[in-house]
């Protein structure tokens, strides 16, 4: 336990389990909406019997309520992108382009709040463009429909994605709580309700096949959604934001590493150079000034 008392060990400790979060995706005979339904529906619940057995109590204004509802809805999105993209795409490259989020979190901090780049994020986002352009090829075209729909879907994550993270960051902003504990708690309460009904209106099931599903979903809600952002969100007021930019890295980078030893993802010299690029790119972009807007996934 002394060595969780290090928050640098915890901050990269919460980065492993979350790149663990697209591999459950992948293993899961289940619906894409079904998966993020039980991810938020057993991460949730590990999140209230902690904030039970530790007797925290909410004391959330009416404002932050209407705030998180917006947050969920959100997330909601996010799992809806994310979950086909890595079906699509598989669980490395989804996951890297989930994490191009920093880029519109920059943009977002310019245009809504007047917040200008430094030059080494400016230089980011070509760089970012660069890599992917290397991994899924120069020419759009001639890749298969459903890659194509992969790589959209991981785009439209990250938008997403950036979208939750400025209402997260806008809750929290009328928060007195040193860790965001309750408000993911309600978070994930509110997204298990919209994930439901999305899986209703796709006609879906929610019916868990074998058991193996079941342990991997429960893996995935407790492990990579409740204990990993646990880790993560009590280390993150006491590490460098070096330190923190690094544990951005560690997430897309192990995921990829997953992807390839897990489902033996081919990866030519070519993607692996563009996967190192856009690494970088996101390491630069995710270390913004004390000012600016952070977020890790």
């Amino acid at each position: 336990m002394r060595l969780l008392a290090s928050p640098t060990l915890r901050l990269f400790i919460g980065a492993a389990l979350i790149s663990l979060s697209p591999v459950w995706v992948r293993l899961v005979d289940v619906a894409p909406s079904t998966s993020g339904f039980y991810r938020v529906l057993f991460g949730g619940v590990a999140l209230v019997i902690y904030l039970l057995a530790t007797r925290r109590q909410l004391h959330l204004s009416k404002r932050v309520w209407w705030l998180l509802v917006v947050t969920s809805f959100f997330l909601s999105l996010d799992l809806w992108f994310w979950h086909r993209s890595i079906n699509y795409i598989g669980p490395g490259l989804s996951t890297l382009l989930a994490n191009f989020q920093v880029f519109f979190m920059m943009i977002a901090g310019v245009v809504f709040l007047k917040q200008m780049p430094r030059p080494a994020q400016v230089i980011a986002v070509p760089l970012a463009l660069l890599g992917l352009a290397l991994i899924v090829g120069l020419d759009w075209n001639a890749l298969p429909e459903d890659y194509r729909l992969g790589v959209i879907f991981g785009l439209l994550t990250a938008v997403t994605y950036a979208a939750y993270l400025l209402m997260l960051r806008a809750s929290r902003s009328l928060s007195s709580f040193r860790v965001p504990t309750r408000e993911m708690a309600v978070i994930s309460v509110m997204c298990t309700v919209m994930m439901a009904v999305t899986v209703f209106v796709e006609g879906e099931s929610l019916v868990i096949p074998t058991y193996a599903d079941l342990g991997w979903l429960v893996a995935y809600g407790v492990l990579s959604h409740c204990l990993g952002w646990l880790f993560i969100a009590s280390s993150l007021s006491e590490v460098t934001t070096v330190e923190a930019g690094l544990a951005l890295l560690l997430q897309p980078t192990l995921s990829f590493a997953w992807d390839v030893l897990f489902f033996g993802r081919p990866m030519t010299a070519t993607e692996l150079i563009g996967a190192t690029i856009a690494l970088a790119a996101i390491y630069l972009g995710s270390r913004p000034s004390s000012k600016q807007i952070q977020g890790a996934r």
